[in-house]
């Protein structure tokens, strides 16, 4: 299986609603608000098996100081295939000037895979949010 990675937002509406439900995250339930978020962001790169989305990494930044990572996902049937890996390093590479990188993982036991690539939780820092659904 050849995946090949893009730095692009060449993607349909259906095909991020199919990869963002794929993984059951909420956004999906929410297709064209999501393409326009994904279309204004800062840095998407994305994840193909050929003509299907497998992949998507978005990053939010202001420009020179800091950058947030806020969507990395890989559609169930292709993880463990080192995609994520693949997607967070081409995003550390272009972040690699920024002062800061941050990632704000949504489910703890996700905290490990970023710790293996170079992240680590703050000392005193804590995830808050306010959701209006």
């Amino acid at each position: 299986m050849n995946i090949e990675y893009k730095e692009t937002k060449d993607f349909t509406e259906k095909e991020v609603e199919q990869l963002f439900l794929s993984v059951h995250w909420l956004s999906g339930r929410y297709p064209s608000r999501l393409i326009k978020a994904l279309k204004g962001s800062s840095l998407v790169i994305t994840a193909w098996d050929g003509d299907k989305l497998v992949g998507l990494l978005r990053g939010i930044d202001d420009g020179e100081m800091v950058a947030f990572l806020h969507y990395l996902l890989v559609h169930p049937a292709y993880q463990g295939m080192d995609i994520a890996t693949h997607l967070l390093d081409r995003a550390k590479e272009k972040y690699q000037s920024f002062l800061y990188l941050n990632i704000m993982p949504d489910e703890s036991r996700n905290v490990s895979f970023y710790e293996r690539h170079g992240f680590s939780l703050l000392a005193d820092g804590a995830a808050m949010q306010i959701r209006h659904l």
